[in-house]
């Protein structure tokens, strides 16, 4: 199938409706470059007529040369018994200067009435006005059918109504809006082919994931005929979200042979996806489908020892296609596949023959029973397979540390962290004061071990994590320590586990400074350094 699909994204504008999701001006214009490069149609970058912030970032994008994507302006048809030549929010699309807009309107007479407080011929001429108000300021006109869908249901004449007066008008696409999300994919299938009847001009997709269906709507609106979408990056937007363009575009490219991207493109999707949660300070979400760290992640035996002869067996695509690698977990699930595959990829050598496996295939379920989690924390595994090796070293030694929190009768605290080691055979006694007992002793080492190697300032603390494991037991429950460090564009994760909450964060810090230092200065797998 060769068909062109039109991929329209509006991150920066529905996407920022969702909860925790807020980009500045210059945010929004690093993903608007991002996802021009990537090759996206049409990148909606706000409503110009709502906020001061929406229209610096129209004047940022002005400045800015894109090679392939259309920046376009949201905003609403013009008010009931106004002209648009008067209405200010019409006036602010023009003014945002992109070339083309998106502009929404009614289709469901409950709004119609009861939110615009307004006939159903009013809205007519609303809807065409506004179109041919815009066309005449030569805007490439997308029109928004809001609500469409249970416009549609509730009263089938007048929704087509709606959209014949935008096309009357001049509007060069017309979307359908399932904008409270509630509509499932055969009725959205039913309704696209019908209204395909009666509109001659390119129509489009705009799907909620209220349902969980925002992904399967906009499938089904382009099997029936529609050859525009609409969806944010990671389905970001209210609610519960917009459809996830991070799995419309693979689905549609991929398994059905549309064109959405140049195909050359959509090995960047995993890293634009990643981008744009870090850019709106989220944690990407692990599990989602094609770019998720875990879409492609296998953790049991049988599993496994079918993936290393024939991916197929487990894997619906390459995950390379998309960007994304395979990952095998170690757990107390794995077997001997598990744990030769995941040596072989971090580049240690494993005699499959030898008891060395089994060891430690034995040694990680004890672990693990105690709990420790190694699923994620792929760099503390490393350590111990080279312990139980025989071929590690550490590049320090702990003689001991001491923690002293005070806190007075005015409220204020103070930590301070005293460690004393050993490294490279000299005592190294040093103390730090943090912002709490974690804090203090990851400073402390940083102190100590510092003079022997300065780089060690390049890498950083990026999450801590702290579980109960055992909730029963209350305060005196084991609990387990994720650590996550990073230097530049490079992180991983190290783990420790005891009753006593101090030991269990030194442990994952420890490892996570000895995975550094020896990937820094040891190269002991013969891998390129961190």
């Amino acid at each position: 199938m060769d068909q062109n699909i039109h991929i329209f994204d509006t991150t920066l504008r529905d996407g920022t409706q969702g909860e925790k999701v807020a980009f500045s001006a210059q945010d929004k214009l690093r993903i608007a470059q991002r996802l021009d490069r990537f090759g996206i149609d049409y990148i909606e970058g706000g409503w110009p007529g709502s906020n001061p912030k929406d229209m610096q970032f129209f004047e940022l994008a002005r400045d800015h040369n894109f090679n392939h994507a259309k920046v376009v302006a949201f905003g609403s048809t013009c008010r009931a018994e106004t002209d648009p030549f008067d209405d200010s929010n019409i006036q602010m699309l023009i003014e945002a200067g992109t070339p083309a807009v998106s502009l929404f309107g009614k289709s469901w007479l409950l709004h119609v009435e009861e939110a615009l407080q307004t006939t159903a011929e009013e809205n007519l001429q609303m809807i065409y006005k506004s179109v041919t108000h815009l066309k005449e300021h030569d805007k490439e006109v997308i029109y928004d059918a809001e609500h469409f869908f249970d416009g549609y249901k509730d009263n089938t004449n007048y929704a087509i109504e709606t959209i014949k007066a935008a096309e009357t008008a001049g509007a060069n696409t017309i979307v359908l809006c399932d904008t409270n999300g509630g509509t499932l994919p055969s009725e959205i299938s039913k309704i696209v082919r019908e209204v395909n009847k009666h509109i001659d001009i390119t129509l489009g997709i705009h799907a909620h994931n209220d349902c969980e269906l925002g992904v399967a709507n906009s499938l089904a609106a382009i099997n029936a005929g529609c050859s525009h979408v609409q969806g944010t990056a990671n389905g970001y937007g209210e609610r519960c979200g917009n459809a996830n363009l991070c799995s419309v575009i693979p689905n549609l490219q991929l398994k059905q042979q549309y064109d959405c991207i140049p195909q050359e493109k959509l090995k960047s999707l995993s890293s634009l996806s990643h981008f744009v949660s870090e850019v709106a300070n989220l944690k990407p979400d692990d599990r989602q489908a094609f770019v998720g760290q875990s879409a492609f992640a296998h953790k049991g035996g049988i599993h496994v020892s079918a993936v290393m002869k024939n991916a197929d067996t487990y894997e619906h695509i390459d995950p390379e296609e998309v960007g994304n690698r395979r990952r095998v977990l170690v757990s107390d699930l794995s077997g001997k596949s598990n744990i030769r595959y995941k040596s072989k990829q971090l580049g240690i050598e494993l005699d499959e023959e030898s008891e060395e496996i089994p060891a430690i295939v034995d040694k990680l379920k004890h672990l693990e029973n105690d709990g420790y989690q190694f699923e994620t924390a792929e760099a503390s595994f490393e350590l111990l397979v080279q312990k139980m090796k025989n071929q590690w070293q550490d590049f320090f030694t702990l003689e001991g540390f001491r923690i002293i929190v005070e806190k007075n009768v005015s409220g204020d605290s103070r930590t301070e962290a005293t460690i004393r080691l050993t490294v490279n055979g000299q005592m190294e006694h040093c103390a730090a004061e943090g912002s709490g007992p974690v804090h203090a002793l990851d400073k402390a080492l940083r102190k100590a071990v510092h003079r022997f190697y300065p780089d060690i300032a390049k890498m950083h603390l990026q999450d801590y994590k702290v579980r109960v494991l055992n909730q029963k037991e209350g305060t005196d429950a084991q609990v387990r320590v994720l650590i996550d460090s990073a230097k530049e564009e490079e992180s991983w994760t190290t783990v420790g586990v005891s009753r006593n909450i101090i030991d269990a964060s030194w442990e994952a810090l420890s490892d996570s400074f000895n995975y550094y230092l020896a990937n820094q200065h040891q190269n002991i797998h013969n891998k390129k350094a961190i």
